[in-house]
């Protein structure tokens, strides 16, 4: 009888052991042999080009790779840029059986705001997310990695070009998306107006734009900016606020710093040149060769400026000849973002010391600074931010280039 106990328990023992083999004991989603990532991001809809973009730069930083004997698998779900798709596709990431180590390289603000509190409830950091909005900025937010600069460093770069070109605030008006990402631009907005003594006036009319609550508040004819509603072409609406302010103010505006997604800010664009000289730019989430596309289609080729938060594709950078190798057909300027995360990633894991798990990997991550093929990734600044780098390009007949001076000259006709 104690030998057959004996032998039972044993044999339990050599099952936990099977057990504990093929599951790790340290964090969800690692195993004995994967480490696995979750993204949820735009790969149908209106904005699935930047969601597949992405997805392109994130698989080819990390096809083949392991670490610590383990294979690096990135599981994608789609959310089609919409908040409740958002929550719905991390709740199966959430729930699956293995689990999930980190999320990276989720698409958008609206989503993230939806999907943030849910990893900090399951302490899962959130890693290179495309999009510079201020909830993934220091703060209360959780565990949180951004590799871009902000939109208020992107907006602000185009407001200090302007001002610098002889411009008044007042003249230096918005079209933005009318939910949080369009929100984080305006935030830039009043920033940049701040760092440029712009009038009190000026200052309290995006204070009430933003202080508006709600599912798309009332938010065009209240300042020098106008709103269009997530994933629609409606453009008219935003663009007679802008109208409404010049007529108001008896200023017109020269610069309209756009924040939104390529298919409506190209419409814009392609509306207001119908009787506007309005020099018009867009931040680097608009999507590059998604807009640059639809601009062409409009029959627009130049006057139109985009900041961008990754080098230039033309550029010698180690870091972009390998993406460009890997990438192929693919590589562009979104899907050079998401390799350059994807290799961050990698390079954050390989680096770390002690246990898989995800505290260590944050309190590693927090400390870290290198040169990533010719990139500074450098947290030790604030502990959340990788990079600052800023590029301001105008749109040309091949595409888009650095700046150059004569730009302003060619494509302003007053100030």
């Amino acid at each position: 009888m104690k030998r057959g106990r004996s032998a039972a328990c044993i044999m339990l023992a050599s099952i936990a052991l099977l057990l504990v083999g093929c599951k790790s004991s340290s964090e969800p989603g690692v195993t004995s042999d994967t480490i696995v990532l979750g993204s949820v991001l735009a790969l149908e809809g209106p904005a699935q080009g930047l969601g597949q973009g992405m997805r392109a730069g994130l698989r080819a930083a990390t096809r083949g790779r392991s670490v610590q004997g383990r294979n690096v698998v990135i599981r994608f779900l789609d959310d089609s840029y919409a908040p409740a798709k958002a929550q719905e596709s991390t709740n199966r990431l959430l729930n699956d059986e293995d689990g999930i180590f980190l999320m990276v390289g989720n698409v958008g603000t609206p989503t993230a705001t939806m999907t943030l509190p849910m990893l900090r409830e399951h302490n899962i950091p959130a890693v290179g997310f495309f999009t510079g909005a201020g909830l993934l900025r220091p703060g209360d937010g959780g565990p949180i990695l951004n590799f871009r600069a902000s939109y208020v460093e992107e907006v602000g770069a185009v407001v200090d070009e302007a001002i610098a070109r002889g411009f008044r605030p007042e003249q230096i008006c918005a079209y933005v998306q009318n939910d949080a990402y369009g929100m984080a631009g305006i935030v830039g907005m009043r920033t940049a107006m701040l760092r440029h003594d712009a009038s009190q006036q000026l200052i309290d009319l995006y204070s009430e734009i933003l202080s508006r609550r709600g599912e798309e508040p009332v938010r065009n004819n209240i300042g020098p900016v106008g709103v269009y509603p997530r994933n629609t072409a409606e453009v008219r609406a935003g663009y007679q606020s802008l109208k409404s302010w010049e007529q108001r103010s008896g200023t017109a505006c020269g610069v309209v710093v756009t924040v939104g997604a390529y298919e409506n800010i190209a419409h814009f664009v392609r509306y207001a040149r119908q009787s506007e000289s309005w020099v018009i730019s867009a931040v680097s989430f608009t999507g590059a060769e998604n807009f640059l596309d639809d601009l062409r289609r409009h029959g627009i080729d130049s006057g139109v400026l985009m900041t961008q938060v990754v080098p230039n594709l033309d550029s010698r950078l180690p870091i972009v000849e390998e993406a460009r190798q890997a990438l192929g057909s693919e590589f562009g300027y979104v899907s050079l973002e998401g390799y350059i995360v994807g290799r961050m990633v990698l390079r954050l894991l390989e680096d770390m010391e002690g246990d898989l798990t995800r505290d260590n990997f944050m309190a590693h991550a927090r400390q870290a600074r290198f040169d990533l093929g010719g990139i500074e990734i450098d947290f030790t600044r604030d502990g959340n931010q990788a990079s600052q780098l800023v590029n301001l390009n105008n749109m040309t007949r091949v595409g888009w280039a650095p700046t150059p001076e004569s730009f302003w000259d060619e494509h302003v006709v007053s100030r």
